[in-house]
Order: C-alpha cells, then structure tokens, then sequence
C-alpha cells in the first residue's frame, strides 16, 4: 500500500511486487527499498514475528519494520532499553526475510556498542537480509524514542558510528537510517543540525523521532533533503498524521512500528475475558482468522504437495 509523494518524480504505474516486471525482480534488498521510495511515499508496518510479515506481504505492502520494542516485548515479555542481543536480532531479522520476499528494515538501536561494535552490527544484519539498519543516537542503555529521560551520545561518536556502519556494509545499496532522539532532549534546532552531520558522516535516510506537532515534521522535511521516515507510532509525544499529510511534506517511509501488536493484544485479552465468562470460545469464531485462511497463509497446500513428491507423488 503506496502512496505518491508529489515532491519525487513518479510515472503513476501500480508497483505491486506480485505484478512488478521491472529492476525490483532483480536488486537487492536495499535496492529494492531504495526504488520503492523513489516512487511513492511508502507505508512500513511492523511484524511482531513471522507470521505477521507473511500477512503484511499478502496485504501488498512494501516494506517490513522490525521495531526494537516490538521484539523486545513479543519476544521476550521485556521493555524497550535495550536487552536484546544482535545475536537475537539477527535471527529475527532471518526469520522475517526467509518467509517473505519484501525488504525489511531493521531496528538496531544504538548499534550494540561503539563503532567496532557498529561495523559487526552491519555485517551481521547484512547477513540476515536486511534492506536497511537504522541506528540511533542515544547512550546505552537506551530508552524508548517516546519516553522522558533520555540521554544522547554527542555528535562526533554518532557519525563515527554512521563511518562504520557506511564502511562494514557489503552492499552499497544497503540502507544506513540515522535515527535522531534530540528532539525530545534538547529542541528541533539540534535535531536539524545533528542530521545535517549525520548526513555529511554518510547516511542515507534520516528519522527524526518523538517531533512534537505537524509543523515540526513539516519544518523538520523542508530542513533536511536526504529521504526521511516518520514515525507513527500510537499513545507517544508525535501526532497521528496520515499519509496523505507526511507525503505532502515530503517524507519518503511512514512506519507503524507497534501498530499490529497493540491490536492482535487487545485483541486477544478480549477473547481472554470472553472465554472466562461464558466458558467457552463459541461467540468469538466469527472474528478469528479460520483454519483454512491460516493454512492459505502459510501456503500449506505447498508443503503437502512437496511431501508427497518426496514420495514418489503416493
């Protein structure tokens, strides 16, 4: 689901990856990713786990966001500062691009350390098939962007992070985010001016985080020209803005990081407190997803057809 920024060129074709005939077939992962934005304003949902990425794909989105705080809460029960290991996020990012085909940007935090540390950061999610990394300029332990009491690094060390990540990577197409928490620190002024230097240290794409209203996201686009992501996530300090609103502005990748999993969440201590008072699942089938439809998914039939051609074809 893409949307047209009317501040890129665009030939107004559909791009749909299941119809695309074109240089997406064939490019990498960042390349594709970079391609995309070329052409429309893209929508990045977040996929809690697999099973979510493979539903994002069916849905002709574009992209996956594999959000820290997403995976730190899905998998582990943990809050988002920063106890997962790149260990831990390798494997997920695995785990995503193994069951789906489209790029996946992956939430690296503060990069695991200093910028040694960065360079094998890059390689690993590299590695995993990640599209882009994005990396961000708080002091570990890290917080999460839409809460109070974060502390920055300075400018210099998150550029030399940026060098190292531009350096590791093996494909110059892989997409290096520099993710800027100053707002909520100091002002919009040194969030302007550290994505100035963080462009100058080799980034490919911004993301300016927890910006306060509509007029500094658009201040924020007209300030800074290197393709930007807005974050939409839900109950934190930036409004909710749609689509229509951020590709007007000129952001290149609106993301939805926790969106699914707050909804399959409430969704399912409903479904809790229904099963406890009337003792039974009975009221709740019409709103589950049906065997069958989990099966189409998963592409099912596939697996049982290749069983049996293992076998002879019996």
């Amino acid at each position: 689901m893409a949307h047209e920024n009317c501040d890129h060129d665009h030939d107004g074709h559909d791009h749909d990856h299941e119809d695309s005939s074109g240089p997406l077939d064939y490019a990498s992962p960042g390349k594709q990713l970079r391609l995309l934005v070329e052409e429309s304003t893209i929508q990045i949902p977040g996929a809690p786990n697999a099973l979510f990425a493979r539903l994002i794909e069916r849905m002709h989105y574009d992209a996956v966001y594999l959000s820290g705080a997403a995976f730190s809460a899905s998998v582990f029960g943990l809050p988002d500062v920063g106890l997962f290991t790149l260990t831990e996020l390798a494997q997920q990012t695995t785990l995503l691009t193994r069951t789906m085909t489209l790029p996946v940007i992956v939430d690296a935090d503060t990069g695991f350390g200093g910028a040694l540390n960065v360079e094998r950061t890059i390689v690993e999610l590299e590695a995993a098939g990640a599209a882009a990394i994005q990396l961000e300029d708080q002091v570990l332990p890290k917080r999460c962007g839409h809460l109070s009491g974060k502390t920055l690094v300075d400018t210099e060390t998150m550029c030399a992070k940026i060098r190292a990540a531009v350096g590791a990577r093996s494909d110059p197409e892989t997409v290096i985010i520099a993710r800027t928490d100053a707002r909520g620190v100091t002002n919009i002024e040194d969030a302007i001016a550290r994505a100035r230097a963080y462009i100058a240290a080799g980034a490919d794409w911004i993301f300016p985080e927890a910006l306060a209203t509509a007029e500094e996201f658009d201040l924020f686009a007209r300030e800074i020209e290197v393709p930007l992501m807005a974050n939409m996530t839900e109950f934190g300090k930036s409004p909710i803005l749609t689509l229509d609103d951020l590709a007007g502005m000129g952001y290149s990748a609106v993301v939805y990081p926790v969106t699914l999993l707050r909804v399959a969440m409430k969704a399912a201590e409903a479904a809790l407190a229904v099963i406890a008072d009337e003792g039974s699942q009975a009221s709740l089938l019409d709103i589950m997803q049906t065997r069958e439809e989990l099966y189409d998914l998963l592409d099912y039939q596939d697996f049982e057809e290749r069983d049996r051609a293992h076998f002879g074809g019996q």
